[in-house]
């Protein structure tokens, strides 16, 4: 049985990274083909039935902790120091305005006749009230989307930070949805009550975060372990503490991991940074083309026909209508933020499987209408991932956001503390060579020392009287100057 098991997840794995190569000279998000992979090969495709919600949602909510960990590791102080205030308010008080908006929306629409709990609405709108990390970073780094007005940097954290937002919305409202009211005890304490849930939340993930943070900064300095997997793995081992001392503390697990990551990435000094992070980016695609295929498997596109129109109607709500309205009045104090750039933002509300995934708490909890629920955040999904996964770089080259990544230097994988100075590179030109063809001819300023000549496939030790070529590549280093 076990082998079988291997042997299918294999097969899996394998067509998934075929399909993502296809899909990359499409154009087309590797997670939306994920997703649309586990689809094709479930029961209403080849016929491979999985239906079990709760290993779903603790394999999803295991990689939602990985994929987390790795954004925040790959989160730089610097970048987001400018935009942290848009970030924040777009993860708190962006996601309070779509859920409400689209909330009344969906009550609206359906819940009012059809019976539903007002409640109901809201919760579903909390399940799809995040832009999905996992869909926001996998499509930006994807596509290479370089942004004016620190417009990247803003959208990796906020839809890194309002994962967990849009998860206490959720788990709250299904508590709510799940006990009966006490006599005596109103909407208005139930409201009190689920504030205050949210605000321990918060409070407690974030001490738990930096504490879990710092604690990983000084073991890493200390401890001075070889290689780079001992590390890796320590830090791995870290971000999963911290989810649990958060949740067994009633804080939330998902924003600890992420603030945790953030302060390792950017405090800890860790000679093999570099392959640490190349570690988790396999980990991370990993994660994501488990669980979209496992999602995809769950669906049943023969159950999610009598619900397609309406689930159409309130994706389309949610893009055009709520999400626009949340941002615009979110970044209403930032004035020095364009009109074009906001409305960029605006469409980067791409769900994916942060959604989904929430959207498995009710169905696991036994809620009333529930699977219903999970179809109508299932076909949105797949719309947002259509919709705006595909268009995003058209819209930021329609909207003059966008510009050429500079290329990064080419140091053929040499490393050295930032201390030591910053590594470059320079190709020889003939006018390089007008004054001389050796090294000591080309007059370097002060503080530039050749480390590496590489020619062709050779590589060559740098010495003064080395002659050297147009087209040859130096890896230079810029530091001090030594007189």
């Amino acid at each position: 049985m076990s082998e079988n098991l291997l042997l299918l997840a294999s097969i899996l794995v394998f067509a998934a990274i075929l399909v993502a190569k296809a899909g990359s000279k499409l154009g087309a998000p590797s997670l939306l083909l994920f997703l649309l992979l586990g689809m094709a090969v479930g029961a209403d495709g080849l016929g491979l039935t999985f239906d079990d919600f709760e290993v779903a949602e603790s394999i999803g909510h295991f990689a939602m902790t990985i994929i987390l960990l790795s954004a925040g590791l790959e989160t730089s102080f610097s970048d987001i120091k400018p935009i942290y205030k848009q970030g924040a308010l777009l993860s708190t008080v962006g996601v309070l305005i779509t859920v409400g908006l689209s909330g009344l929306f969906i009550w609206l629409v359906g819940g009012k006749a059809g019976g539903f709990p007002i409640l109901a609405c809201f919760m579903m709108a909390a399940v799809m009230g995040s832009t999905d990390s996992a869909s926001v970073f996998s499509v930006l780094r994807e596509k290479k989307l370089r942004l004016r007005e620190n417009i990247g940097p803003m959208l990796e954290l906020e839809s890194g930070s309002n994962d967990p937002m849009a998860y206490m919305l959720t788990i709250l409202l299904v508590k709510m949805l799940s006990i009966e009211v006490a006599p005596g005890h109103g909407a208005m304490s139930m409201i009190l009550s689920g504030a205050l849930v949210v605000l321990v939340q918060i409070v407690v993930g974030l001490a738990i975060g930096v504490g879990v943070g710092f604690a990983a900064k000084w073991l890493l300095d200390h401890l001075s372990l070889p290689g780079f997997a001992l590390p890796a793995i320590l830090v791995l081992s870290l971000g999963f503490f911290a989810n649990g001392v958060a949740s067994v503390l009633g804080g939330n697990g998902l924003l600890a991991i992420y603030v945790a990551a953030i302060i390792i990435g950017n405090k800890a000094k860790v000679k093999q940074k570099k392959e640490i992070l190349q570690f988790f980016s396999g980990l991370t695609w990993l994660m994501q083309l488990v669980m979209f295929l496992i999602l995809g498997l769950l669906a049943r596109p023969s159950q999610m026909l009598p619900v397609l129109l309406p689930a159409i109607l309130i994706g389309l709500f949610m893009i055009v209508v709520a999400r626009p309205a949340s941002v615009f009045l979110t970044l209403l104090p930032f004035k020095g933020m364009s009109v074009r750039a906001k409305t960029f933002v605006s469409w980067v509300g791409l769900k994916g499987a942060g959604p989904i995934l929430f959207a498995l708490c009710p169905v696991v909890a036994g809620l009333e209408g529930a699977s219903m629920m999970f179809n109508i955040v299932f076909i949105i999904t797949l719309f947002s991932l259509l919709l705006q996964g595909v268009s995003l770089s058209k819209v930021a080259r329609w909207l003059r956001l966008s510009y050429e990544e500079t290329p990064k230097a080419e140091t053929f994988g040499i490393e050295i503390p930032e201390e030591m100075g910053m590594l470059s590179d320079h190709v020889v030109t003939p006018e390089d060579l007008a004054g001389g063809a050796t090294l000591r001819d080309l007059r370097l300023p002060h503080g530039i020392r050749v480390l590496m000549v590489r020619r062709g496939e050779q590589f060559l030790v740098p010495h003064g009287s080395m002659q050297l070529q147009p087209e040859d590549h130096l890896v230079i280093i810029l530091g001090e100057s030594d007189d």
